[in-house]
């Protein structure tokens, strides 16, 4: 029998299937024999197989290819990577300026892993209400960066509803995928999309200014307009793997475009002689802070290096 993965706990799957029933599902011990480096071999998104059984449950028995998925590094240092969805048609990553504070490198590295797996990419803006002046300026300087580049950004306030009706035509018939840090308002975003949901909310720390976790495991909420949001914990840092240093450079399209035109096809734009690149970041063309994005995940060999900060 044939379904769609829509929650994990961790422990337990559930799976939709084909002809519209929840069964409750384990994965079969041999996915743990194929060589899967990864903190879960069956992520919220995959179409897979499954036997049923006398009791009701079932064993997943085969995942389909998939078309894409978003990937980090594990936090754990027995495992390789972190499988955050599969087969999604857009992710949002939910940014605050303060309550908690969201770097341009967590950006970058996110934005860089959806270039890498042609996933469009949406960034929202939350909590407008909050910030002071200097941080509203901030804000909208990131707003002007980030539109430049091509990533289609909205401002909004999920207490308040500033932007929630925009936010819903922006997901309407597709699979997402909503991400950020713990405490940047997904939880508030979903109950206010979605009254029922009955998510749990959690304060800031006022002293780290960072989010308490609320979400816990991920799910796929079916949408009223067609389509399905995938909720997923929120993550601290975002460790890329699967990324060759050579190929860093194309996942930032400001960088690849500049790129076309350094005297050696082999530069890693750091300091070659005739790097176009390097000569765009000492003209403004490119920002600084997204060089130093770039510079950061080539330093990403060295596997202890992204634990804390990012």
């Amino acid at each position: 029998m044939h379904g769609l993965v829509v929650k994990n706990t961790g422990s337990w799957y559930t799976v939709y299937t084909d002809d519209k029933r929840p069964v409750e599902c384990k994965v079969k011990g041999s996915f743990r024999l194929k060589g899967i480096r990864s903190t879960s071999p069956v992520v919220i998104g995959d179409r897979v197989e499954i036997e049923e059984n006398n009791e009701g449950t079932a064993f997943i028995t085969e995942i389909d290819e998939r078309r894409n998925y978003m990937i980090r590094r594990a936090s754990n240092l027995s495992k390789e990577s972190h499988i955050l969805a599969a087969n999604i048609d857009l992710v949002i990553l939910v940014i605050t300026i303060n309550y908690p504070s969201t770097t341009t490198v967590f950006i970058d590295r996110f934005l860089a892993t959806a270039e890498a797996y042609r996933i469009p990419v949406q960034l929202v803006f939350n909590k407008v209400d909050r910030y002071d002046e200097d941080e509203l300026e901030y804000l909208e300087a990131l707003i002007r960066l980030y539109e430049t580049i091509g990533y289609p950004c909205l401002k909004m306030c999920a207490v308040t509803g500033e932007g929630i009706d925009t936010f819903r035509r922006i997901l309407a018939g597709k699979i997402t995928l909503i991400s950020g840090h713990s405490g940047v308002g997904k939880s508030t975003i979903i109950n206010r999309l979605f009254p029922d949901a009955n998510l749990k909310t959690g304060d800031i720390s006022e002293y780290h200014k960072k989010g308490i976790h609320t979400t816990t495991f991920s799910e796929m909420i079916p949408l009223p307009d067609g389509g399905y949001l995938i909720d997923t914990p929120g993550i601290k840092g975002f460790g890329t793997i699967e990324m060759d240093g050579a190929e860093v450079a194309h996942y930032f399209p400001e960088i690849f475009k500049f790129s076309a035109d350094c005297r050696f096809n082999n530069c890693a734009h750091r300091n070659e002689p005739g790097c176009a690149v390097v000569k765009a970041v000492n003209e403004r063309y490119i920002s600084e802070s997204r060089y130093k994005s770039y510079l950061n995940i080539l330093d990403d060999k060295d596997e202890n290096k992204y634990r804390g900060a990012y």
